[in-house]
């Protein structure tokens, strides 16, 4: 991914942990900074939305972002197989 940092601390931390488990940052345009996409891609996964979540620029809440963030990966079902 060629853009820069998220100003948020608390969302780069979030989105590092993403990065770490495999998932890739794709560049947002708008008001959206990226979107995080699992490596997996599996239509089993969230009953058939897949995972992919999106992070924003300026969130009202960017704690609770970046909390949020962190549950979508967490929750995801590949990830059993990472943590192993």
């Amino acid at each position: 991914m060629t853009r820069g940092k998220h100003p948020n601390k608390d969302i780069r931390a979030a989105v590092e942990h993403a990065l770490k488990h495999g998932w890739r940052l794709k560049p947002a345009k708008g008001h959206g900074w990226g979107v995080l996409f699992c490596p997996e891609n599996d239509p089993a996964c969230r009953s058939g939305k897949f995972c992919i979540k999106s992070v924003w620029s300026t969130p009202r809440r960017p704690e609770e972002h970046a909390r949020d963030i962190r549950k979508w990966v967490d929750d995801c079902i590949h990830m059993g197989d990472a943590k192993k």
